[in-house]
């Protein structure tokens, strides 16, 4: 039994990885940046640092990773696995493609399934991989591609945070990740099956499953970090117990929460309890993690179906007012951070074109319709309140 995992970063390390691991399986990481590559050959194991519980945290031992110009080793160690996972980042996932379809070739000679399963926070990861792959292989390897490998998604709730300066120096590929153990994934794309990995979750429904993560647990993210960011906070668990971003975090939870339970018919209770877990996730002071970490790229982050400007359109479309999610969005306009180039772009935006021009072109709505008009009133707002000063 044997699985390949694309990119060494540290929720490939810190959670793919770390549950293969204690699952018995083995596994190769396939890595872009070479000198990760040759540190984790070099060491051949790394310590996973489970927060607030030490007492399961572990050194994962007898890691291997190759480089993306191994092309020939990669193909190999896919057509001799049983599941490939991703963990590269959405916007990587075309530059993968090209050793995806050559290890499936390979795996067309060797015979059998394939699962190839992304671990992205992206919108549609394993379309776009699917899509990728198909024109790079032949009439005969497309057939194989089709019946044989499925190309399916996991959604990803453990945070992996950033290590110490202490711990780097005693271990240079530490991970220190949440106490969270479910690895959840579309189980109608799977192709056979996958491996018995611990904490996975097949899930059958999963496209509420993952509107219902996205839409509560990123749009609370997205509200804590750009309102916690306005009111200098550092910390994203410092920032979630101020009580007046509580009151607006509180207002994205019932608002997307009334959304998500007419658009999913999940009961509203249910989603409303749902909502507990993203808060206690927030508040979590043995989670340190940073506001910078979590804004980073607000342009992105305010595209029109992203966590908040995605989630204020489903609230609308669903006759419900995105009172509270228009203040995040509104927050989010005014995010600045030096160093983010997509921070300092949307601030140049904003100061040279206007609040207009960064809703009609970023997050791509109408600037005098309900949901423009309400952020541009929420900007008003929080001007008042002294939370955005210009």
């Amino acid at each position: 039994m044997s699985c390949v995992m694309f990119g060494a970063g540290k929720i490939a390390r810190g959670f793919v990885g770390h549950l293969l691991y204690l699952s018995g399986i083995d596994f190769t990481f396939i890595e872009k940046a070479d000198a990760l590559v040759d540190l984790i050959n070099e060491k051949g194991e790394y310590f996973v640092n489970i927060l607030g519980n030490a007492e399961q945290s572990c050194t994962v031992k007898n890691v291997k990773a190759y480089s993306f110009t191994d092309v020939e080793d990669i193909a190999k160690v896919i057509g001799d696995a049983d599941a490939v996972f991703t963990a590269v980042g959405g916007k990587n996932l075309q530059e993968i493609a090209p050793m995806l379809a050559e290890g499936v070739k390979a795996k067309a000679k060797k015979g059998g399934t394939l699962n190839i399963v992304t671990c992205e926070n992206w919108k549609l990861p394993a379309t776009i991989l699917r899509d990728a792959m198909t024109p790079l292989l032949n009439e005969e390897e497309q057939k194989f591609f089709k019946e044989n490998v499925g190309v399916t998604e996991a959604v990803i709730m453990r945070s992996a945070i950033e290590a110490n300066p202490d711990q780097l120096a005693k271990d240079p590929l530490v991970v220190n990740v949440q106490n969270f153990w479910e690895l959840p994934v579309d189980a109608s794309r799977i192709v056979g099956s996958l491996p018995d990995i611990k904490g996975l979750k097949l899930v059958e429904s999963f496209i509420g499953f993952l509107e219902r993560k996205f839409y509560t647990y990123n749009a609370a993210n997205g509200t804590t970090s750009y309102l916690g960011a306005l009111l200098g906070y550092e910390h994203i668990a410092d920032a979630a117990h101020d009580e007046r971003i509580l009151e607006i975090l509180e207002g994205v939870y019932q608002e997307t929460a009334q959304a998500l339970s007419k658009k999913h018919n999940f009961p509203l209770d249910e989603q409303l309890a749902f909502t507990l877990t993203s808060k206690a996730k927030l508040q979590d002071y043995t989670i340190v993690d940073f506001i910078e970490r979590n804004a980073r790229d607000p342009i992105r982050k305010l595209g029109p179906d992203d966590r908040l400007v995605g989630s204020a359109r489903l609230v609308h479309e669903y006759g419900i007012k995105p009172e509270s999610l228009c203040t995040a969005i509104a927050a989010a306009i005014y995010y600045e951070s030096e160093g983010d180039e997509f921070a300092e772009k949307l601030v140049k935006m904003r100061k040279e074109q206007g609040i207009d021009y960064v809703i009609e072109n970023v997050c791509k709505i109408d600037p005098n319709g309900e949901i423009g008009m309400l952020v541009k009133e929420k900007i008003d707002l929080l001007k008042k309140r002294g939370w955005i000063n210009e």
